[in-house]
């Protein structure tokens, strides 16, 4: 209640403040997801005793000048959605505030921040409401700008973990260095990046563990006319062997990563491929944080690089990326190594198919362990390459095409290889391989009502898991703001050959948009951009709100 009462005074002399400053804006956003669950025999899901969920937001920004200033309130009663990590049960206030100030060369922000190194290898602090992911940082960060040639940023602080925070300190500096705008280069571009992460940590595990641990970064991009490149390589600090809270031994391992990614675009055509290699690379604000499966504490960014999928039966066997150092008496792996690669492609007009353009993507990706061979004192030999199991590997065909201004199809065909053991989080090799291939047909036309209808129509073939799939969706845009869906996924091929059915719609105006839906939720990873969190098979209703303003 004290919370609240904060809340609503903050607000008024904000809002004040608003009124009274003719040079001061307000914006913010709402967003509420809610959920009813029910018992389901079908799915052997008893809905639990607090079986109504409710995760919801509000973030109040002002800006006055070259000062903004915010605040985020965030409510999880009487618990968070299922699947969600068990710190948000129960709780609501003021989770996060800042105070930033910007002019033409610095920026200082006080409080609550965001912030990425590079492409985010070495640190990422963000938010995803749809995956339960808020790390952002509480403390100070500054940036420097100096002519368009060099860019640094500092950061101090304390890493989010719910309602609370780290036992760590997190300190970082993050510089861009543009050199082909300090050399007055006009044919090429190039520019260079630093960056260095430190944690401090007081464990007391009994055995000289580090209390600070490092992680440096070298990053070059390249590009010139329709080609470029960009790497990254990364050397983490000795640091302790720990999983969900345990540490599982007293020697030390250091870490590396190593990422490149290069292309060439022009008109019509687009290749861009990425090489992957980690090695003992996942970093977590807390050491025994290793292992969770809610994606909490995490510090560095290293997403799936595979192809993120669109529809509902091709996002069944998804990869997990496998940064981690494991051993065990089960198994011993050190990471992963792999590439994927995209090509895209449009035939010119009037050729091929239909009127309009053919496009045409392409996309393929292999992962797999790193080749090591490990000694009985539990240290291992490492090869930059080798002979490593498989994870995962899949190949991808799409080709969209318009055939009037009514009419337009895609076809999509995915054939993949999975070891399911470690897609789940569990040992390699244990839960067996899975072969699988998807195929996938859309139509998109408006009626004479001009009113918009999709139909999407998939299959999946596996002879290993749950066998076939057969699933449809059917949309139909009523208005402009008025959407209206039915979709099932039934696994025919399973002996309980069960239905995951969904009904449901929407309705949006300006920044507004309600939604609501009735149905299963097939248990599984469920990923965002290459970041993925496992939710149980449930049944219920849910209702989506979100609002800015």
């Amino acid at each position: 209640m004290r919370i609240k009462i904060k809340l609503i005074a903050i607000f008024i002399c904000f809002s004040y403040v608003s009124h009274s400053q003719q040079n001061t804006f307000i914006y913010g956003s709402i967003e509420s997801n809610s959920q009813y669950l029910q018992d389901d025999e079908g799915l052997n899901f008893y809905s639990p005793s607090d079986n109504f969920r409710s995760n919801n937001y509000l973030q109040l920004d002002f800006q006055n000048g070259n000062f903004s200033y915010g605040i985020q309130y965030e409510s999880y009663l009487p618990s968070a959605l299922l699947g969600y990590s068990e710190i948000f049960d129960g709780n609501d206030g003021i989770a996060q505030y800042y105070m930033k100030y910007v002019n033409e060369n610095n920026e200082i922000t006080v409080g609550s921040f965001y912030e990425q190194f590079g492409n985010g290898l070495v640190f990422r602090a963000w938010e995803d409401r749809q995956l339960g992911i808020n790390n952002s940082i509480r403390g100070i960060r500054y940036k420097f700008y100096a002519n368009r040639v060099v860019e640094i940023s500092a950061i101090h602080g304390k890493q989010r973990y719910g309602f609370n925070y780290s036992n760590s300190v997190i300190s970082g500096v993050n510089s861009n260095i543009n050199i082909s705008e300090f050399l007055k280069l006009k044919k090429f571009g190039f520019s260079l990046g630093l960056t260095h992460l430190n944690r401090y940590q007081k464990l007391d595990a009994g055995f000289g563990e580090p209390e600070n641990v490092n992680i440096n970064g070298l990053r070059l991009n390249f590009y010139y006319k329709d080609f470029y490149v960009n790497a990254e390589l990364a050397k983490k600090g000795k640091d302790v062997l720990a999983n969900e809270g345990e540490i599982l031994s007293q020697r030390m391992y250091d870490g590396t990563a190593l990422q490149i990614d290069f292309g060439y675009s022009k008109k019509g055509l687009g290749i861009n491929s990425s090489i992957r290699r980690l090695e003992n690379f996942n970093f977590y604000s807390d050491k025994l944080a290793e292992g969770n499966i809610y994606n909490q504490k995490t510090l560095s960014f290293v997403p799936a690089l595979t192809k993120q999928q669109d529809y509902l039966l091709t996002n069944i066997y998804v990869y997990n990326s496998q940064p981690r150092l494991v051993i065990n008496n089960v198994e011993q792996r050190v990471g992963e190594i792999g590439f994927q690669n995209d090509i895209f492609y449009s035939f010119k007009k009037e050729t091929l198919l239909g009127k309009f353009r053919t496009k045409l993507a392409i996309n393929f990706s292999y992962w797999g362990a790193i080749g090591a061979n490990f000694n009985d004192d539990e240290s291992y030999d490492v090869d930059f390459i080798g002979k490593g199991e498989k994870y995962y590997q899949d190949f991808n065909i799409e080709i969209k095409n318009r055939w009037n201004k009514n009419l337009s199809t895609t076809l999509t065909f995915l054939d993949l290889s999975i070891d399911n053991g470690v897609a789940l989080g569990g040992p390699l090799g244990v839960d067996g391989n899975i072969d699988a291939h998807v195929g996938v047909f859309e139509l998109n036309t408006k009626d004479n009502k001009n009113r918009n209808n999709r139909f999407v129509l998939q299959h999946l073939w596996t002879k290993e898991d749950r066998k076939d799939w057969l699933g449809f969706v059917y949309e139909l845009g009523i208005s402009n703001n008025i959407n209206f869906f039915i979709s099932d996924i039934w696994n025919y091929g399973n002996s309980e050959k069960l239905h995951y059915y969904n009904i449901g719609g929407s309705y949006s105006k300006g920044s507004a948009r309600l939604s609501a839906n009735y149905g299963r939720q097939r248990g599984g990873l469920v990923c965002v951009g290459g970041v993925c969190r496992f939710v149980p098979e449930s049944n219920g209703y849910n209702l989506s709100l979100s609002y800015s303003f």
